[in-house]
Order: C-alpha cells, then sequence, then structure tokens
C-alpha cells in the first residue's frame, strides 16, 4: 500500500502534537510538584518571613505587576523600568560586543598568522570574570551608565568571538576552493561562502554570550546601578523583602528566557541564507 504525500504529512503532525502533548504535560506536572514542595518546606516556618511561601510570593507578583508602569522617582518605579534599564545596558553591551568579535572573529578563522599572534592576548583575558572589569571601569569611565555597560560588552566579547573562529574553521574546504575556482575576491568570499556557512557558529556565540550578559548585568547593577533588577533585588534585600526577592527572581528567569528563544530562532534562518 503505497503511503501518499499528504498521509505523511498527517502522521507527521500528529506525532508533533503528540510530543507537545507529552512535554506540556510533564511541564505542568514537574511546576505542580515544585509548588509543592515550595509550600511544604516553608508552611508553619515562623521566621519572620525570610522564607516566603507560594501564596506570599504570588500575591507580591500581583502588587508588583499592578505597580509596574508607576514612575515617581526616586521612590517609586515600577518593576517595567527596571526592567527596560538593565534590557537597555545588556543590548548596548552585547550589540557593541557582536560589532566588534564577529569581524574581528572572521578575520582570525581566516588567517592563522594573526590568530597565533593574537590568541595568547585572548586565552589570558577570556578567564577573567566580567565582574573583575568593573572596578577598572568605574575608575577609566567615571561613570556607572558606561561602566555597566563596559562590563556587559565584556562578559559578550569573548564567547561571540571563540563561537566565530570556530565557525569559520568549519566551514567546508571544498567550498573555498570553489570559490577561489571562479577567482572570487577576498571580500565576496567572505560575504557569499565564509559567513553564511559560520552562521550556526556565530548564532551559538551569540545566544551564549546573551545569556551570561543577562547574568552579569543583575550583578553589576547591585554595585554600580541607580536602576535596573539588579538595584531592585539589592534594595529589596536592604528592605528585608525576601518575597519581593522571589518575584524578581522569576521576572528576570523569565525574561532570560524569553531572550534566549528569540535569538535561538536565527537558527531557522540559517538554511536559508546558507
Amino acid at each position: 500500500m503505497t503511503t501518499t504525500p499528504q498521509a505523511l504529512q498527517e502522521r507527521d503532525q500528529r506525532k508533533r502534537n503528540s510530543y507537545r502533548l507529552k512535554t506540556t504535560a510533564l511541564f505542568v506536572l514537574f511546576f505542580a510538584l515544585f509548588i509543592l514542595a515550595w509550600h511544604l518546606a516553608t508552611v508553619g516556618f515562623d521566621d519572620g518571613g525570610l522564607a516566603p511561601t507560594p501564596a506570599t510570593a504570588w500575591s507580591r507578583l500581583v502588587e508588583v505587576l499592578s505597580t509596574t508602569f508607576v514612575h515617581n522617582p526616586p521612590n517609586e518605579v515600577g518593576i517595567f523600568f527596571h526592567l527596560l534599564a538593565s534590557l537597555q545596558r545588556v543590548l548596548l553591551g552585547f550589540g557593541l560586543a557582536a560589532l566588534v568579535a564577529i569581524p574581528l572573529g572572521i578575520l582570525l578563522g581566516t588567517s592563522k598568522v594573526i590568530n597565533d599572534s593574537l590568541d595568547p592576548f585572548i586565552q589570558v583575558l577570556r578567564p577573567v570574570s566580567p565582574l573583575a572589569w568593573l572596578p577598572l571601569g568605574m575608575a577609566l569611565l567615571r561613570d556607572s551608565e558606561a561602566t555597566a555597560v563596559f562590563v556587559i560588552f565584556m562578559a559578550s566579547l569573548w564567547l561571540i568571538l571563540i563561537n566565530t573562529i570556530d565557525g569559520v574553521r568549519r566551514v567546508n574546504p571544498l567550498y573555498l576552493d570553489l570559490a577561489r575556482t571562479v577567482e572570487a575576491t577576498r571580500a565576496t568570499r567572505t560575504l557569499k561562502v565564509i559567513l553564511p556557512a559560520a552562521l550556526p557558529g556565530i548564532v551559538t556565540g551569540l545566544r551564549t554570550a546573551l545569556s551570561t550578559a543577562w547574568l552579569v548585568i543583575v550583578a553589576a547593577e547591585m554595585i554600580v546601578g541607580n536602576r535596573g533588577m539588579g538595584t531592585f533585588v539589592w534594595t529589596e534585600w536592604n528592605a528585608m523583602q525576601i518575597d519581593s526577592i522571589v518575584v524578581a527572581i522569576l521576572i528576570i528567569g523569565a525574561v532570560g528566557f524569553l531572550l534566549d528563544r528569540s535569538i535561538s530562532q536565527l537558527n531557522r534562518l540559517i538554511p536559508t541564507a546558507t
């Protein structure tokens, strides 16, 4: 019996629907177990509110969301403006790092001489914690906003650079030989052959760097930020509002998830680009 293309498509669609149903059900189950464990660990635990229950955290979340767009600085600033400040710093530092790291990575990936010359510098600076650059940034830039962007730049730079170099090195040599055969210029080879073929590695670097940048900005803002999610967490800690910190953790995690999902969608464009 011959299976028609339409029947195959319908079968594949049923498999995808079944898979989504299973993963959704498992997510709901694990989430329910997490809430139950949290409740059992905190209910009846009298510690002055230092261990908020799920109900307390939910109540505080509703309160925070109800004042999302309140803007009466310096004391009343809604969570939207804290998020906006953090996102602006992250995207600016991340964008600047990408503008530097991608062209430099292509250059290092295609030139063994330049790569071998700069590799010692990269290997020495790459392991340095991004937060270690914070005091240096404050000393040189004398501006907390610029310092936060600088820290994000350093947090993102090496991840994008290393993955770009690796992506370029994985380009099939046959593609380059073919480009040379038709006497393509270096610029043409870079734009038409190397860059599209290296996109998977570049996107991996961008995705990892953006996640890392979002991690780092919260810590950096606790020190240099006058607004942002890190500042919000630090302020709530000083006020011993632990339920607010739990809410902030949930919001930070949700935004980080959305950032990761958004940049991972670039992978869908790669087959078209290549």
